[in-house]
């Protein structure tokens, strides 16, 4: 899949979601922007994952509940495996599936820690959920805000957010 395939897949399936929109395009337009930090051989790749990341939240789509396990189960229906990889482990998902009990579920979909995952990861959280540009600490906190500290993404948080900011200073030091 190209990343304009990726653009009209996740505006068909999350435009009628206006602050998701904007929140995708907002990481899609970061991902473009962090290309330097990934082997060029996948910078479309990249720009295309950002795209796609959010598309599990797509009523149409929910089987779990989990946006990246959903999302990533739609995607290698269609046949993208390593868009499907992506979406299904962005910014530390599996931390997050431990929690919610979805850990075997996630394992069919392969999790390799490299700059394409760290950049993608890097992208996602430094937009805010209305496209806006956030600090990762800001962000995190407004996740936080936004779910409730009960929810899983905040339990997880202990064991996550370490990770998001490994990725974060690995693409840093890239660039």
């Amino acid at each position: 899949m190209d990343e304009s395939q990726a653009r009209e897949l996740a505006f068909e399936f999350l435009h009628g979601d206006r602050d998701r929109w904007l929140h995708v395009q907002g990481v899609a337009g970061r991902a473009e922007e962090l290309r330097p930090a990934v082997p060029a051989a996948d910078g479309s790749l990249l720009v295309t994952a950002a795209w796609l990341h959010d598309i599990g939240y797509a009523a149409a789509l929910r089987e779990t509940g989990f946006h990246p396990l959903d999302g990533a189960r739609f995607l290698a229906r269609a046949g993208h495996a390593r868009e499907a990889a992506l979406v299904a482990h962005h910014s530390g998902a599996r931390f997050v599936a431990e929690v919610r009990g979805l850990v075997a579920e996630l394992a069919g979909f392969p999790f390799v820690e490299d700059a394409l995952s760290d950049a993608l990861t890097y992208a996602d959280q430094t937009v805010g959920p209305r496209g806006q540009r956030l600090r990762i600490a800001d962000r995190l906190a407004e996740a936080v805000r936004r779910h409730g500290p009960g929810a899983p993404s905040s339990l997880a948080a202990p064991r996550r957010d370490p990770y998001i900011y490994a990725a974060a200073r690995r693409t840093e030091a890239r660039l």
